[in-house]
């Protein structure tokens, strides 16, 4: 009987790894969905304007030397330009290219042929990153969004370390990550510790991109 209780645990095991494509909520236990629901769900297709990310605006013409503005984007998401524009500018969720051309429009009212440029200032790896985040579950120190740097190198044993490392009974040979497509398909890539460890293999140790979901599972023994 044991032994038939070990069979069906370990085929439901192979089913959850390699079935097909389930909606992230599938996949995720109870407690992690409400998490997952808040900062995983969408297609990243770069960089975006968030609230809480500063900008360095430079506004100029032809014939005038640009002016540059230090701006932070407030709670609802708009910039304010002092002196420059009556009121402020909705900028949350665009590119950076988006809202050039965006001001490019606003101050076209005031300037002939205005002449913009629009940068995220230099980020320290606090607060929120314009590049996205991975969200690291399960058994690790801090469970939760991790920020993705501006180099855009962020690898599963990088993000573990800045979640505060594994737990003791954390199963490091099932390191499971999710990858949600612009279909919204989830794919999932199972991660050995171990293998990159012990082996250095380097090579597996799985780069990620904004909204990827690593999963710690606790070990069977």
């Amino acid at each position: 009987m044991e032994k038939i209780f070990i069979r069906l645990v370990f085929l439901l095991l192979f089913c959850t790894l390699f079935s097909g494509c389930e909606t992230l909520m599938e996949i995720l236990d109870p407690p992690a969905r409400q998490v997952a629901a808040d900062v995983v769900p969408t297609w990243w297709d770069g960089p975006r304007v968030r609230p809480g990310i500063a900008l360095i605006i430079q506004v100029g013409t032809p014939a005038a030397p640009p002016e540059t503005i230090n701006v932070l984007v407030d709670q609802k998401g708009d910039i304010t330009m002092p002196l420059l524009l009556q009121s402020p500018v909705a900028c949350d969720g665009l590119t950076l290219e988006a809202l050039k051309q965006k001001l490019v429009k606003e101050y076209s009212a005031f300037y002939r042929q205005p002449q913009v440029t629009v940068t995220f200032a230099p980020y320290d790896g606090k607060g929120v990153s314009p590049w996205g985040t991975v969200t690291v579950l399960g058994e690790v120190g801090s469970p939760g969004p991790v920020n993705i740097p501006s180099t855009m190198e962020l690898t599963v044993t990088k993000v573990l370390q800045m979640a505060g490392g594994v737990k003791p009974f954390a199963n490091r040979s099932a390191i499971q990550v999710s990858r949600c497509d612009k279909d919204g398909h989830i794919t999932r890539t199972i991660v050995d510790l171990k293998e990159i460890g012990k082996d250095g293999r380097v090579d597996k140790d799985m780069a990620l991109r904004a909204g990827d979901v690593v999963w710690v599972p606790e070990t069977w023994y």
